[in-house]
């Protein structure tokens, strides 16, 4: 499990939440873990909700694992892509409990 997609709230929150998930992120990656983290593409002009839900979704796939971001219960697009992974197999932990590096992960 060394991809992880990071999960968690963005909508109605203060910057998306950005804050939360770039922290996350560098964490992760500070643990060795290569992070798909959907805030990185930032806002893109003209796309609506379910835009950004098709392109999170490409880059799940793309991972082993998912991580999730405290409130992800209350995302709804956090919940479909928590669906997804484990639907498919993927490992789903909350981001928090990660603690060890990437290389010792099951």
């Amino acid at each position: 499990m060394h991809r992880i997609y990071l999960a968690g709230p963005m909508t109605g929150l203060p910057e998306h939440n950005f804050p939360a998930f770039h922290a996350e992120a560098a964490r992760l990656r500070g643990l060795g873990y290569q992070v798909e983290n959907p805030a990185e593409h930032g806002e893109i002009p003209g796309f609506e909700w379910a835009d950004y839900l098709r392109l999170d979704l490409q880059k799940l796939l793309t991972c082993q694992a998912i991580a999730l971001l405290p409130g992800w219960m209350d995302s709804k697009g956090a919940r479909l892509e928590f669906t997804v992974a484990t639907n498919l197999g993927m490992r789903a932990l909350h981001a928090e409990h990660i603690t060890g590096p990437a290389e010792d992960a099951p």
